[in-house]
């Protein structure tokens, strides 16, 4: 009977081991599941706080479309009246050149008639060649900046 007894015996200490085994297995188990459901709450946390990041961003893009296209509103009409202007300016300086031109044939007219017929010279007719002069070197200094107006504007076009 001792065989018998010992046996069960063995049998039950087998048992309460594994039963001991399986109650530290489960702490272990209990733990695991604990860090989960932390872990859980701040990943539900993190969730929340990108969600209303993101929305935050959305209204943030919608804010920038709006205030792009109140820009390229506002630049679109800036530059409609900025190219009339350039046009009305074009215009002038055409005819400005066109004028100086004529007040240039004017007085080269002049300048020979005066040395064929000497005329009693008057002090507002020396002073008409200077001034003549120094309109034709501005028309010609305007157009010359308005030809490299054009050329700037066409090589950023």
């Amino acid at each position: 009977m001792t065989t018998g007894f010992s046996l069960g015996m063995a049998i039950e200490v087998v048992v309460a081991v594994l039963l001991v085994l399986t109650i530290g297995y489960c702490m272990v188990l209990n733990r695991r599941l604990t860090r989960l459901r932390a872990d859980e709450e701040v990943l539900r946390a993190t969730i929340a706080e990108l969600i209303t990041a993101t929305e935050i961003a959305e209204r943030a893009i919608l804010g920038l479309k709006a205030t792009a296209n109140a820009c390229e509103t506002s630049l679109g009409g800036r530059m409609k009246a900025a190219e009339a202007l350039v046009g009305d300016l074009d215009r002038q300086l055409v005819a400005g050149s066109e004028i100086v031109r004529r007040i240039g044939a004017i007085v080269g007219a002049a300048m020979p008639g005066k040395a064929a017929a000497p005329a009693p010279e008057t002090p507002a007719a020396p002073a008409r060649e200077p001034a003549a002069r120094g309109l034709q070197a501005a028309a010609e200094a305007a157009a010359e900046r308005l030809a490299a107006y054009r050329r700037s504007r066409e090589e950023a076009a």
